[in-house]
């Protein structure tokens, strides 16, 4: 039996929704299971993409066997292309996460110097020590795959995102049995989804959905919008489904959906008779009972098309009085205020708003309670490590799992960084690695940090007053009244009593000092009008004071 110990490493996707990566390592061989983004927080101004920090893969590269993809959702496969310019190994996935992927390569110049290994449902593969099997399983997306990593100790299940839908709308059912079978060889650890951990009861069939929209759809007479996620192949197929029925034509608006629609339909995993789909450009061309958009923008994110389309700045669609706006999904935590905005933008543009809470028109692609616990007794797992959510999330997992009979020694409930040790009897948490998230800004990568954040807050809560004070070279004298640039504090000619005095003070903090060092200059004046501003009118904007000799 071997000494060696088996070492788990979530660097993301723990404690948070979305960014998922986690690293196995035995020995010299380490194999890494998804590499996903998150999208910014409210506090992460100006931000575009979070990436997990991979510091600790870079140390390891040369271990590194390959990244091994369960789906292909954003959260599972945003990350690659940054990550595979740090680190090029081989990627391993279904032919639509593939397909997902290669179109992010491409993008980012990447697509012919990697390594694309498509895998089937029901393959297992050898990458050093580790033969890794894709299990069929069940999601959001076509084609999404739990994980039986056989090691030298034992066998470990990660089932990544999943759902039990028992009437799929493409593909066959999870393979239950193929769990179980594991589950009498034995299992040394289970890594189960967490996300809907709270819910009780099972996660309705995607089907409802198609059978909802079949109803809410038929004999309208106005345009229908359908903002859904891009990457919910299965919700767009119904939607598709439903126009045929409705004899409409489809356009797509947004174009993360373009893409992801014409890669599955390319793929095969989508289905549209020809000249079902259209160009956005050419709905002017159609009477309106003709016409069903799917768009993105379901999380109000304010740069989507559907949010484009509530504020009229979308270029070739605008929201007229009659059309039907169906958000087919339900917020992210964190996003329900901007969900909300956009719902109220379109009832005030005149359209009717069909959203989550007033018809059956979106279910989730994770497990509710009833599922988890059946997930458990199937497999049985000497050790029990719940995976995918907030805290909050795997803590409840946590508490199912020792209902079920788990000891409560035997459950980690973990944060990104730690360090799980396993031989073929005991489990730890033996340490720490490098963890934490990269900030995307445009081009950017990782050069906003912590202290711009800081900076952009400020600025966005109390503004900006530049202090431009000239000076004589020689003398160090004042030549002209300091000059007050103001940006988000104040309107100067508003307020010139106001900045007239802030001069004062300037000029008065200045009058104390006689030397000529810019440092100094620049401290007295800025702690001088930093007091005051607080004291009188209780602000605290970021100022910048500027000395300029001549």
């Amino acid at each position: 039996m071997s000494k060696k110990k088996l070492k788990v490493i979530p660097l993301g996707g723990l404690g948070e929704v979305g960014k998922n990566i986690t690293v196995f390592e035995f020995g010299d061989d380490i194999i890494v299971v998804d590499c996903g983004i998150a999208f910014p927080a409210d506090e992460m101004l100006g931000i575009d993409l979070v990436l997990p920090d991979i510091t600790y893969l870079k140390k390891n590269a040369a271990k590194i066997r390959g990244i091994v993809i369960t789906h292909g959702h954003e959260d599972h496969i945003g990350a690659i292309p940054y990550v595979l310019k740090e680190i090029n190994v081989p990627v391993f996935g279904s032919r639509l996460a593939l397909g997902l992927i290669g179109n992010k390569l491409k993008e980012h110049g990447l697509l012919g110097s990697t390594q694309l290994e498509t895998v089937e449902q029901g393959q297992a593969i050898k990458l050093g020590v580790f033969k890794v099997e894709f299990i069929n399983s069940c999601h959001s997306i076509a084609d999404a795959m739990a994980l039986a990593i056989h090691t030298p100790i034992g066998i470990v299940i990660h089932t990544s995102d999943f759902k039990i839908d028992y009437t799929p709308i493409h593909g066959d059912i999870i393979d239950l049995m193929r769990f179980a079978e594991l589950g009498k060889q034995g299992v040394l650890l289970l890594m189960s989804d967490s996300t809907n951990a709270e819910r009780e009861g099972y996660t309705m069939s995607e089907r409802i959905v198609g059978e909802t929209f079949d109803r809410i759809f038929t004999d309208v007479k106005n345009r229908i919008i359908v903002a859904t996620f891009a990457s919910n192949i299965h919700r767009v197929q119904q939607i598709i489904n439903a126009a045929i029925k409705c004899k409409r034509k489809v356009a797509l608006s947004g174009r993360s959906m373009i893409n992801v629609v014409n890669v599955a339909l390319e793929l095969g995993y989508l289905n549209a008779p020809p000249g079902t789909i259209i160009d956005i450009n050419d709905i002017n061309k159609y009477p309106h009972d003709k016409l069903m958009i799917i768009t993105t923008g379901s999380q109000g994110e304010p740069m989507s098309a559907l949010s484009r389309m509530a504020a009229s700045t979308h270029k070739q669609l605008d929201i007229i009085p009659g059309d039907l706006v169906v958000i087919s999904a339900t917020p992210i935590p964190g996003n329900e205020k901007t969900v909300s905005r956009v719902i109220n933008q379109l009832f005030r543009k005149g359209a009717n708003v069909i959203y989550n809470s007033l018809a059956e028109i979106h279910v989730s692609g994770h497990a509710c309670q009833e599922e988890l616990k059946l997930m458990y007794n199937l497999v049985k797992p000497k050790f029990f490590m719940p995976v995918h959510g907030e805290y909050r999330h795997l803590k409840q997992h946590a508490n199912l799992s020792q209902t079920m009979g788990l000891p409560k020694e035997n459950t980690f409930v973990m944060d990104i960084g730690n360090v799980l040790e396993l031989d073929s009897q005991t489990a730890k948490i033996t340490g720490n690695v490098t963890s934490g998230h990269i900030l995307v800004d445009g081009l950017g990568v990782g050069d906003v940090g912590n202290i711009v954040l800081r900076d952009r807050k400020l600025l966005s809560q109390d503004g900006l007053v530049v202090v431009i004070i000239t000076l004589e070279k020689a003398t160090g004298t004042i030549i002209a009244e300091p000059d007050i640039i103001s940006r988000g504090f104040v309107y100067v000619k508003e307020s010139e009593e106001l900045i007239e005095q802030m001069r004062k003070i300037a000029v008065n903090a200045l009058s104390k000092y006689d030397g000529k060092e810019w440092t100094t200059i620049k401290m007295i004046v800025k702690d001088a009008l930093k007091e005051y501003l607080y004291n009188n009118i209780k602000r605290n904007p970021m100022i910048i004071p500027v000395v300029i000799e001549v």
